[in-house]
């Protein structure tokens, strides 16, 4: 066991001893030092505590000093009934505080425990328990302060988990705190009682056991029990003094004596007015001239020096002000920080706060952290911050989506409302507001919640707000998660790989490839929705191929097919025969023939009547396929592909290109149309 958890056990097990244990005199007299002693080191410590987390144990001491003070109460008790001789402590305390007078013994000690009793032990308890209450009330803001913080990019993980673990404690602390103020009220409300009893029943043996008369017995007894009550209230006023300091301490950055003096003795012109005022009294009044004249002369003069040290600090932070500003014109990057621009925004208006906002339910926050991680999983970047803000300027229930601060999408919801969808299927219509989903532009209605029950029970698909908003958030995002990777991006992309893969690495980069030829390469697979988590593979693939070959799509497409697998696995599910569109081999032939080659890279040169053509033909066939319900895809040779995909995309985003060397052997497709070039 440890010194500290002996300690403790035996300060608690001497508390019950003394309830049941007479104690020699001389043992109560250090026992009683010790209570003193143990007031003393409590007090200070909360004095000079810079916050309240720095005692977060103050309530479990209030409760072992309480139980401790009653032990040593009880043991004294005994002692005056028994013997009369309650030790040294005890006597001197009866008689030494009240100076040898009876009545003032009396009256101190009554004035001790209307102080403790009425003002410090009652304030303290209101103010534990208004501040347990507000702590607590303000504990949903200041978690979604941290959430936001944590979302913005402002704190890390290991920074947020730490400020949520001071949130905890601090709610716990003051909630603990409100309770543990009764131990102090009753200790001061035992303390009445017990010295109620000491004096009736030391007065009773006295009289009637010891055969004193009644004159000696009250005088002897009552001094006896008016030391008991002192040498036990003055620890107790100590610790209901720290407990009020503990829970008024507002400044968490510095010390009490600090903040007081600072505050105090800040302004100089009260100064002069609290020193002017004396000097006036002690002239005017008869009141002692030698206490008031040279009392209001310290403060004149105390003023006068805080007035002086304010002018100093006012020409120096005026001068430092001056430097700095003149420093700052002097940069050449003085408006560097203005030109930053956030990769990723959500714009909305005051009407959607309440999403975003914890304290009144809303997960919004939540669920932008999951569109991160889930973006990580599914296609392997990491997504920037994405950064929340309302905005006035708006619709109440419109928002905004940016990328690189130009907006790329925007939306509008209805609080309190959800949107039903038809999946196609679904013959009995619901009533609600016509709207179109954002993210696909699907028809869709506004329904009221007392809708929503029977919207599901018809196969209608039912979606709430933040939904909607994360949905799109999420679309837009995979849809520009190209440009969104940066070379910083794949620089610790490929760092990652080389903690395990150290060979592989060293080999490509930057022997063969540079960073920006290999940012290009994810690009590329990125922008047609490839995810690039298998890292090892495709630097696998350009390691192999790089010594070739440096043009960034030949290697995109070497890529791709060594990812058939997971190509195939997203576009063609397994045990089922997939409808797909072939490209005729004259469509093909012409194609290649109207590639050209230049530094700069490969480009098309198709007249605009091939273009039409080939572009009616593909309108036609993906028809073909929405009219099956199937997704658009088109199958290709692999010199083509690459091609077939880059003439096609400002026409039909949604259409899917792949080659057969991208199909897995096992995958079965049915062609259900060909794309001719007339």
């Amino acid at each position: 066991m440890k010194r500290a958890d002996i300690a403790i056990g035996l300060y608690l097990l001497s508390a019950i001893i003394f309830l049941i244990v007479p104690l020699p005199a001389i043992l109560l007299d250090i026992m009683l030092a010790v209570n003193m002693a143990t007031a003393l080191v409590v007090v200070f410590n909360a004095l000079f505590a810079k916050e309240t987390l720095d005692m977060s144990a103050f309530p479990t001491i209030l409760l072992f000093t309480t139980i401790f003070r009653i032990g040593l109460n009880a043991a004294s008790t005994k002692l005056i009934l028994t013997t009369g001789e309650p030790g040294n402590v005890v006597s001197t305390f009866g008689r030494f505080v009240g100076g040898g007078n009876l009545v003032i013994g009396v009256i101190i000690f009554i004035i001790i425990i209307i102080i403790q009793f009425s003002v410090i032990n009652k304030g303290s308890e209101r103010v534990a328990e208004v501040t347990a209450r507000f702590t607590l009330d303000a504990m949903p803001g200041k978690q979604m302060a941290i959430d936001a913080d944590l979302n913005t990019g402002a704190i890390t993980d290991t920074e947020a988990i730490k400020r949520r673990d001071k949130l905890q404690k601090e709610s716990s602390f003051y909630g603990a705190m409100d309770g543990a103020m009764k131990y102090v009220k009753g200790d001061a409300t035992a303390g009445l009682l017990i010295t109620a009893v000491n004096i009736i029943g030391g007065i009773a043996m006295a009289v009637l056991m010891r055969g004193m008369s009644i004159t000696d017995a009250i005088e002897t007894y009552t001094i006896l029990t008016i030391g008991d009550g002192l040498v036990s209230q003055i620890p107790s006023l100590l610790i209901s003094l720290s407990s009020g300091i503990i829970v008024t301490k507002a400044s968490q950055d510095q010390e009490i004596g600090d903040q007081i003096f600072g505050e105090l003795f800040a302004i100089p012109k009260v100064m002069y007015m609290v020193g002017g005022t004396l000097i006036f009294l002690g002239i005017v009044t008869p009141l002692s001239w030698f206490i008031f004249i040279p009392l209001g002369g310290i403060l004149l003069l105390v003023g006068n020096m805080i007035s002086n040290k304010d002018g100093v600090e006012a020409i120096e932070e005026e001068a430092a002000a001056s430097e700095l500003e003149a420093e700052e014109i002097r940069k050449p990057e003085s408006v560097v920080s203005l030109l930053q621009v956030d990769s990723i925004e959500l714009e909305f208006g005051y009407g959607i706060i309440p999403l975003a906002d914890t304290n009144q339910g809303g997960d919004l926050l939540d669920r932008v952290v999951m569109i991160r991680r889930h973006i990580a999983l599914e296609l392997g970047t990491v997504v920037p911050m994405i950064r929340l803000r309302d905005n006035i300027q708006l619709n109440p229930n419109q928002y905004i989506i940016k990328i690189k601060g130009i907006q790329v999408s925007d939306g509008e919801i209805l609080f309190d409302h959800y949107m039903a969808m038809n999946p196609g299927y679904v013959e009995e219509e619901i009533t609600g507001i016509p709207t179109f989903e954002p993210s696909f532009h699907l028809p869709a209605v506004w329904i009221t919640e007392s809708q929503r029950e029977r919207a599901e029970s018809l196969g209608y698909t039912v979606v709430d707000p933040p939904s909607i908003i994360a949905t799109h958030l999420t679309e837009v995002i995979k849809t520009h998660l190209a440009e969104l990777l940066t070379r910083q991006d794949v620089q610790s992309l490929v760092n990652n790989v080389k903690e395990n893969n150290p060979t592989l690495v060293e080999e490509l980069v930057p022997k063969l490839l540079n960073i920006g030829e290999i940012q290009k390469v994810l690009q590329n697979l990125l922008s047609e929705g490839i995810s690039i988590r298998d890292l090892v593979t495709i630097f696998e693939t350009l390691a192999d191929h790089a010594a070739v070959t440096r043009d960034t799509d030949v290697l995109t497409e070497y890529v791709r097919q060594s990812l058939k697998r997971a190509i195939s696995s997203k576009y063609f599910p397994a045990n089922e025969t997939t409808s797909v569109v072939t490209l005729d081999p004259k469509a093909e032939q012409e194609i290649m023939n109207s590639v050209k080659q230049t530094e700069q890279g490969a480009y098309l040169t198709l007249t605009p009547e091939k273009t039409r053509s080939i572009m009616k033909s593909v309108e036609e066939q993906v028809g073909k396929l929405e009219s099956l319900g199937k997704s658009p895809i088109v199958i290709t040779s692999p010199i083509v592909r690459a091609y077939f995909k880059r003439l096609t995309q400002d026409y039909f985003k949604d259409l899917v290109v792949v080659s057969y060397n991208e199909v897995e052997s096992n995958v079965e497709l049915q062609s259900v149309g060909m794309v001719t070039c007339a």
